[in-house]
């Protein structure tokens, strides 16, 4: 039995095939490129999934939710954010009935605090602890003034989290295969 090896077909799809490894700069910054849209297309359908959850959401929790891209592996991640530091502060007044009618009988007389101000002072992104509070839940919780309650864990982000990080692998995947193919017959002729 002879084989007969055309060496320079061999070379041509060696050359090809290694412009196709992660090594190469070009088919590198082709595959990050890839990552990185549908990273972003995936952290905006969690937010709307989460902020059509949210009923009621006049500072704009949904926006907590973050994306990244690795830069030393081919990689990212969807989360909550967590800030090191509050950004911009908003002012939200509600107008009480209380403060329309200040003589009426009954209502809620007790000053809010200043944490309380603070906390509603938080605006976007630096939401990101009532995502948290929202998605694990808190204890039952005892103040001075008797039983506040406990927050119901609704899983708000794990859910749509894990449904479209399914379909980003999915979709990278058929991104990856057809750019990969493209790169491989341009590099083979």
């Amino acid at each position: 039995m002879e084989v007969q090896v055309n060496e320079e077909q061999r070379d041509r799809t060696l050359r090809a095939l290694a412009a196709l490894m992660t090594d190469n700069n070009e088919s590198r910054k082709t595959i990050s490129k890839g990552l990185r849209s549908i990273i972003r297309k995936v952290r905006s359908n969690i937010s709307k999934d989460v902020h059509s959850y949210l009923e009621n959401d006049p500072r704009k929790a949904y926006m907590a939710v973050k994306s990244a891209v690795y830069r030393r592996i081919l990689g990212g991640n969807v989360s909550i954010f967590s800030p090191r530091k509050a950004g911009r502060r908003c002012i939200m007044t509600k107008e009480r009935k209380l403060d329309r009618n200040p003589h009426q009988r009954g209502g809620n007389r007790r000053r809010r605090s200043d944490r309380t101000e603070q906390l509603d002072g938080y605006y976007g992104k630096d939401r990101a602890f009532v995502l948290r509070f929202l998605n694990g839940g808190t204890v039952d919780r005892q103040t001075r003034y008797g039983r506040r309650g406990s927050v119901r864990a609704t899983r708000l982000f794990e859910v749509p989290a894990a449904y479209h990080m399914d379909w980003a692998a999915d979709a990278l995947s058929n991104t990856l295969v057809t750019e990969l193919e493209y790169q491989f017959n341009r590099r083979y002729k």
